[in-house]
C-alpha cells in the first residue's frame, strides 16, 4: 500500500533538495553525518491553513512546486515511502525562491547610487 503525507492546519511538506557539494573553488565536499539538513527544498503538499476566527486565519502563501528556503532547525523530518520529507509550519519558512528575468533593483540598466548592484551583483557598465 502506498502512502501520501497530507499536512493539516498551517503545515507544509517539503522534499529536500540534494545539497550542492561542489564549492566555487571546485572542491567536492563529501556528505557527513553531522552536517545540517539542506536549507532549501520543493513544496510537495500544503495544508488548508488556519481559519479559527472566520476569515482572520492564515492564508497559505506557498503552493506545491514552490522552491522554499527554511532554517536548519525547522520542523520535523519524517520518512514516507523511503523518502525523507520535512513537515513544518508555514511560519517557519524564510521565503520562496523565484526565477526572474530582470533584476528588480537595477533593471539590468544603470545602477543607482554605486558601482555594484546589491541584489544581482552586476558591476556598473556590464551587461546583465
Amino acid at each position: 500500500m502506498k502512502h501520501l503525507m497530507r499536512p493539516i492546519f498551517d503545515r507544509v511538506v517539503i522534499k529536500e533538495l540534494d545539497p550542492d557539494r561542489v564549492r566555487r573553488s571546485g572542491l567536492v565536499v563529501p556528505p557527513g553525518t553531522n552536517e545540517p539538513p539542506p536549507q532549501h527544498g520543493i513544496v510537495v503538499a500544503v495544508g488548508p491553513g488556519l481559519d479559527w476566527w472566520e476569515g482572520a486565519g492564515v492564508a497559505m502563501p506557498v503552493a506545491p512546486g514552490d522552491h522554499v528556503v527554511f532554517p536548519a532547525a525547522a520542523g520535523t523530518w519524517v520518512e514516507v515511502e523511503e523518502e525523507r520529507l520535512l513537515v513544518c509550519r508555514v511560519g517557519e519558512l524564510l521565503g520562496v525562491l523565484e526565477e526572474i528575468d530582470v533584476c528588480p533593483y537595477c533593471g539590468d540598466g544603470a545602477i543607482p547610487g554605486g558601482d555594484t548592484c546589491p541584489v544581482c551583483g552586476r558591476v556598473s557598465g556590464t551587461a546583465g
